[in-house]
């Protein structure tokens, strides 16, 4: 969207199922009965952006680096308010990278040029979430 405004529509599919359709058109089913765990709740979805925002950043800066990433893996625990609206009060998120000769420097710089520069998801949470961020680096043969 080249003027910055995204729409997207969200429908009642009935028995408490939505089906939500972004700007790409790939629709994702959402579930508000979150004990069936027939399809994630809006929350669910949420802690998966802000993980999958930075993983894709840390991975493209990874391969602009020139870092021989065989694996990649983000975990993210988010931790939420008890009182309603039980939004997320903080995030941890943990970079998995698996490879050869993989700078930790360079992980460490990816991640801090997504959390400061790139990951938009992010930087729409944080005002009211603290982000904390691991990483570990695995060597294999």
């Amino acid at each position: 969207m080249a003027d910055g405004n995204y729409k997207a529509t969200v429908s009642y599919g009935g028995d408490g199922y939505f089906i939500g359709v972004p700007p790409s058109g790939h629709a994702q089913m959402m579930d508000s009965k979150g004990d069936r765990k027939n399809a994630p709740t809006p929350v669910e979805l949420l802690l998966v952006s802000v993980a999958g925002c930075t993983a894709i950043d840390v991975q493209s800066i990874l391969e602009k680096k020139r870092q021989d990433v065989t694996d990649y893996r983000v975990e993210i625990e988010g931790t939420r308010a008890e009182d309603h609206p039980r939004k997320f009060i903080s995030f941890r998120i943990h970079h998995i990278v698996h490879g050869r000769n993989v700078s930790e420097k360079a992980v460490a710089d990816a991640i801090e040029l997504s959390d400061t520069k790139y990951c938009s998801v992010a930087a729409t949470v944080q005002p009211t979430a603290e982000i904390t961020t691991s990483f570990e680096v695995i060597e294999i043969q």
